[in-house]
């Protein structure tokens, strides 16, 4: 697993490239997961992202993935599930101080972030972790939110 995450973030300006074809995917089926109801569907969708994002990303479902901010390189691979930034802790040759035959996952998502047209979204500053999320996709909770604001808009532009 360890081999395919470093391969994939050695790769993620593909990956970036990907994901913005994807994601307005996910937005205009929208409407359809209104229809059939987000909780019906909440577990198909997110077995199906789980089994994608898991192999490539060992992902670890937080529910709240911010991989196109970290090169990549999924923050909830750190030991100690750091999502702003290496602990103190890193050592010289780049690994982890926990896991000292992995190397860190923040020397992996600046590495990633240099090679992504976004790659800046790195100095962002993360929200903590909501863990009444984990388990739960990601890919809907974006689809709803970017539905929800592309709705909005539409509202205000039809009200003026």
């Amino acid at each position: 697993m360890h081999r395919v995450r470093r391969w994939v973030v050695r790769h993620s300006r593909l990956f970036e490239m990907i994901y913005r074809r994807f994601e307005p995917v996910l937005v205009k089926l929208a409407p359809v997961w209104r229809r059939l109801g987000h909780e019906r569907v909440e577990a198909p969708v997110r077995r199906v992202e789980q089994a994608a994002k898991g192999a490539l990303f060992d992902c670890q479902m937080c529910g709240q993935c911010i991989l196109s901010a970290t090169g990549m390189s999924c923050p909830m691979n750190c030991p100690k599930t750091l999502r702003n930034g290496p602990c103190g802790g890193v050592r010289a040759d780049g690994h982890c101080e926990v896991k000292p035959e992995m190397v860190c996952v923040w020397v992996d998502a600046w590495e990633g972030s240099r090679q992504m047209k976004q790659g800046d979204l790195i100095h962002a500053v993360q929200l903590p972790v909501d863990h009444r999320l984990t388990g739960s996709s990601s890919w809907l909770r974006v689809a709803r939110q970017l539905d929800d604001t592309s709705s909005s808009t539409a509202n205000r532009e039809t009200t003026r």
